[in-house]
């Protein structure tokens, strides 16, 4: 029962071996994980040409600067010198101009290149996990998903956004700065080099511990996320069990393991800003007390050494900028290593890559060929067992058997949600296997046991059911699965919210939409996965009646535990332990005395109905 998770001591996220291996190869290569984010950064490859462009002109703008300087120091500030003075502070506002404005239109570009990359991941990220079989969905946890596609990929969008322009400018401004040191002093910049190494190899260092550490913050902040998405969805059910207390104090725990996760992250980037920052401004004032000898000497004029120490603080500040841009750089490698995980998982069930099509002509004809099957994630545990029958077109079959029988796995093999280990499964005369699974839930109308309600109108909650019908036929359909006996009295009828889950809804209520939706679609095939349990007798009667309507002239395959909806049934196929054990009418299987009678003996009584 899912609701005893808070009852339960912390358990690590699913997946939590294939998600060390996957992150191993970010420990040895951290940036690597950002290559798989480069095709959605080249589609836009004016924008960064631009942003490029800007980004030159205003680093341009900056290291015109020290020139000035130099040129006032070495021969400005005597009384002749005062319109010399003024042309040099003149020109200075003129570069400042420029510098603004080349340095907001960076911004801009840059900053808004992230938001659409960030978009389109999140885009590409969603419409591929929408494709992904359900049985990846068996072993993942819905929060860790979530968490992956909204706070991953906020942490990529800061580094496409501030941090890509912070970058890009200190990194230009850096390589300028260094190239007009060795200009000014090639004798102070060979100094320089000699420090750099200083320097390089803590960022690395640092860099491979902010990763580490990132990641781990990340996939512990999901877990957290996922374990929430469960308990709120779960909230009625921890109330009514008086599990608030217990749901508290592990989310608590939770929490609290994501907060020292991150409080380690962010001890690593101090360290590894603190490291850099000493290391930057102590070599420079080496460097300076080095040009000042030289002056002293005569060597260097003091012009030229105030000219070197400006491209040398320049280097410095953006190398130390580059510091603290690295972690937030190495955090978004790790987020992006973790969505690399999601987009190279490839669904199990995919189509051929010449797919077979399906008759033009719909017939409904399904045929399952000495099945077999075990779901993935119990593999050593057969759920069907050599099952074989045929349903003629229009026939009308009922699958009746105890829980766990296999009954709902004939319609997850016929959605083609998996492949069988073993036989076939045909519909139409066509291999399901061989078709493209689209087409083929094209073909087929399911009424889920389970209903899903999306937290839209009751319109749209219907149209799911066939996205391009209009007002009219799903009010139509609506009609018939008896949706309108509530929906009319509601505040905007059709158009009414009706919250989360359908939450607003009562169980029989949610129900209906889901065979309102089955009579939209409109296929020659229905499947009814205990279509009416969850109605009143009153209702359930109505609804039959139009369901009975709504199946003239289409095969209908129907799982039941109440064996009074399948008295009318062509055929009725009891399954045992994965296996079809009986099989015929009502009348001549309670006759037979086996499970059925034995079944239909507890609900009809003695005289098996």
């Amino acid at each position: 029962m899912t609701q005893a998770a808070p009852f339960a001591g912390p358990k690590p996220a699913p997946q939590a071996a294939k998600a060390e291996a996957a992150s191993a190869g970010s420990r040895r290569g951290s940036l690597k994980p950002l290559v798989s984010l480069v095709p959605f950064v080249v589609r836009y490859r004016g924008r960064i040409l631009a942003a490029l462009a800007a980004l030159v002109v205003a680093a341009l703008a900056t290291l015109a600067v020290p020139l000035a300087v130099r040129r006032m120091i070495d021969y400005g500030f005597g009384a002749e010198s005062a319109e010399f003075v003024n042309q040099y502070f003149s020109m200075m506002i003129v570069v400042a101009a420029v510098l603004a404005g080349a340095s907001a239109l960076r911004y801009y570009l840059v900053i808004t290149l992230g938001e659409r990359v960030v978009a389109d991941v999140r885009a590409a990220l969603f419409s591929h996990l929408l494709n992904l079989s359900p049985a990846f969905f068996d072993m993942q946890r819905v929060g860790e998903i979530a968490s992956r596609l909204t706070a991953d990929t906020t942490l990529i969008k800061a580094a496409f956004g501030a941090s890509a322009s912070v970058a890009l400018r200190n990194l230009v401004l850096f390589a300028g700065a260094a190239i007009m040191m060795v200009v000014t002093s090639p004798w102070l910049s060979a100094m320089v080099l000699g420090a750099i190494p200083l320097i390089v190899l803590p960022l690395v260092a640092f860099g491979r511990l902010v990763s580490r550490r990132s990641r781990a913050a990340q996939d512990t902040l999901a877990d957290a996320s996922a374990y929430a998405v469960e308990a709120i969805g779960a909230a009625r059910t921890l109330q009514a069990f008086t599990g608030e207390s217990a749901a508290r104090s592990r989310f608590a725990e939770a929490v609290e393991h994501a907060f020292v996760a991150a409080r380690q992250s962010t001890e690593a980037r101090a360290w590894l800003t603190a490291a850099i920052i000493f290391l930057v401004f102590a070599s420079v004032v080496g460097i300076l007390w080095t040009g000042a000898q030289e002056v002293l000497g005569g060597r260097m004029t003091a012009g030229t050494l105030s000219q070197f120490v400006l491209y040398a603080a320049f280097a410095a500040g953006a190398l130390s900028e580059l510091s603290q841009v690295w972690g937030e750089v190495m955090q978004a490698a790790g987020a992006a290593g973790r969505i690399a995980e999601l987009l190279e998982v490839e669904p199990q069930i995919r189509a051929p890559a010449r797919p077979v099509a399906l008759p033009r002509e719909q017939r409904g004809e399904i045929v399952f060929e000495d099945v077999s099957f075990a779901y993935p994630s119990r593999a050593d545990t057969r759920v069907l067992r050599h099952v074989s029958f045929r349903i003629a077109p229009g026939d009308r079959v009922a699958i009746v058997g105890p829980s766990g029988a296999g009954k709902s796995t004939i319609f997850h093999l016929l959605l083609r949600h998996y492949d069988p280990a073993a036989g076939r499964i045909l519909l139409d005369g066509v291999d399901l296997t061989a078709a493209d699974p689209a087409a083929v839930r094209a073909r087929l109308s399911l009424v889920p046991q389970d209903v899903v309600i999306f937290a839209e109108s009751i319109r749209e909650n219907i149209r799911l059911g066939r996205a391009g019908a209009s007002d009219a036929e799903i009010e139509r359909a609506g009609a018939l699965a008896l949706v309108d006996e509530f929906a009319r009295s509601l505040p905007q009828g059709y158009d009414t919210q009706i919250g989360e889950r359908g939450v607003t809804l009562s169980g029989g209520q949610r129900q209906r939409i889901a065979i309102a939706r089955a009579i939209l679609r409109d296929t020659k095939v229905m499947l009814l996965d205990e279509a009416t349990s969850a109605l009143d007798a009153e209702s359930e009667t109505l609804v039959q009646q139009a369901l009975e309507h709504s199946m003239e002239g289409r095969t209908s395959l129907v799982i039941a535990h109440r064996l009074a909806t399948v008295l009318g049934a062509d055929r009725i196929l009891v399954l045992e332990d994965g296996r079809i054990v009986e099989e015929g009418t009502h009348a001549s299987l309670v006759a037979a005395g086996g499970l059925y009678a034995r079944l239909a003996a507890l609900q009809f009584g003695a005289n098996g109905g």
